[in-house]
């Protein structure tokens, strides 16, 4: 399933792609939860539920993808937890070794911004850079998960951009004020249930500005694979149904271009992730 959060009518609610647009889910089973999250959070049996409704879907529970507005399929997370420094490619274009450890960082709810929302340049800085990621997201409870069993806990992949200011990254050693402006992390359109994507360290991942491709690479490159992830994450931290992880991002970032290569207003920048989807968005001047 590729399912989402999209509003329609002032009102957000759960929907699914299918039927050659978004299927609003409730439409069929008013019984399912309102969110995504509250949906992850039944379990194998809240998405069984979701699947069933998808399939009893009918022409009349389902919108056209345009007249509707897709937000983050997990609007509110409790955590957005980053990891840096996570792809071969982009460790070696940055001239530093390979981490020996997972460095983790995070952003919050107020990043997030669904296919198609603006992100917006802010007065602050012109320096704002595009990260194409691969994003997990945590459908049951973990804590102290084995590799073994990561892939149990995960629900499925989404799209992700870790927009980042890099002049307030770099400014100290605590990179947060650089990857937390409003808008800075647009999300989806879907989350794509775990078992439609096979191996998630053999997709391709890109990056383009107005069809000129930046980044352009694979999750093979990814130096701690996802159950790794998984692993030292929850063994810190409990993770929970609808957190969303952000696994890295590959070579090709603006700030390691020569001329630096900046987001700038008018222009719409697209990641694309080989089986999870294309995530599109217009960049703006804060007004």
């Amino acid at each position: 399933m590729r399912l989402c959060t999209f509003r329609t009518d002032g009102e957000a609610t759960l929907g699914a792609e299918g039927l050659g647009g978004i299927v609003d889910l409730r439409a069929v089973d008013a019984t399912l939860p309102a969110t995504l999250i509250e949906l992850l959070a039944l379990g194998d049996a809240g998405l069984d539920r979701a699947r069933r409704s998808l399939a009893a879907a009918r022409d009349e529970h389902a919108r056209p993808r345009g007249s509707v507005q897709l937000l983050p399929p997990i609007p509110n997370p409790a955590k957005i937890v980053c990891i840096g420094l996570n792809y071969r490619d982009h460790a070696a274009e940055v001239k530093m070794e390979l981490p020996q450890y997972v460095t983790a960082f995070a952003k919050w709810p107020n990043t997030l911004i669904g296919d198609g929302a603006p992100i917006v340049i802010p007065a602050e800085s012109h320096r704002v850079d595009y990260e194409a990621e691969l994003a997990f997201v945590i459908g049951k409870r973990a804590h102290h998960v084995s590799e073994a069993d990561a892939y149990g806990v995960i629900a499925g992949y989404t799209c992700f951009n870790d927009v980042s200011v890099r002049d307030y990254q770099m400014r100290t050693s605590q990179w947060t004020l650089g990857k937390v402006f409003d808008t800075h992390g647009p999300c989806g359109p879907f989350l794509v249930t775990s078992d439609e994507i096979g191996d998630p360290h053999a997709l391709r991942i890109s990056c383009s500005i107005d069809g000129e491709m930046l980044q352009d690479s694979s999750t093979s490159q990814l130096v701690f694979g996802i159950p790794r992830l998984v692993a030292d994450l929850s063994a810190v931290m409990t993770l929970e149904p609808g957190d969303i992880v952000a696994t890295g991002t590959p070579a090709g970032v603006g700030t390691s271009r020569e001329p630096k290569r900046w987001i700038r207003p008018g222009e719409r920048v697209r990641v694309e992730i080989e089986g999870v989807g294309r995530l599109e968005n217009p960049a703006v001047a804060a007004s």
